[in-house]
């Protein structure tokens, strides 16, 4: 990682707080698809990980690292590891913000463009 984007290393109650913001956003998002009729995706939440099971049966998990204070994506192209720096969750390798990731990765899935915005 470049110096612009050092991870930074923040208190166990703030990466907790932020983690799960990020899982009830994503679990939101998901809902209001379903309520505008646009995929059907399945969550299912234990703790610190979130399943998200698309109509192909091809899925996304989203897991909480606290110890490494990251956040894991796994989904069908592969896995990303994300860190907090500079106000977001950026990719350890590739500096991608965590949402774009997202919407890249569940577009994939879905066959269709979908699009988890930071400020839902």
């Amino acid at each position: 990682m470049t110096s612009a984007t050092t991870p930074q290393s923040i208190a166990d109650r703030d990466y907790d707080a932020r983690t799960a913001a990020v899982l009830a956003r994503v679990e939101a998002t998901v809902d209001r698809w379903l309520q505008d009729d646009v995929i059907d995706i399945d969550t299912h939440r234990t703790g610190g990980l979130l399943e998200l099971a698309f109509p192909n049966g091809s899925k996304i998990v989203l897991n909480t690292q606290p110890p490494l204070q990251e956040l894991w994506l796994a989904a069908r192209s592969g896995g990303l590891h994300f860190r907090w720096a500079n106000g977001s969750w950026l990719d350890t390798r590739e500096q991608r913000e965590f949402f774009d990731a997202l919407s890249a990765c569940a577009s994939e899935q879905a066959g269709k463009a979908l699009r988890f915005d930071v400020s839902d």
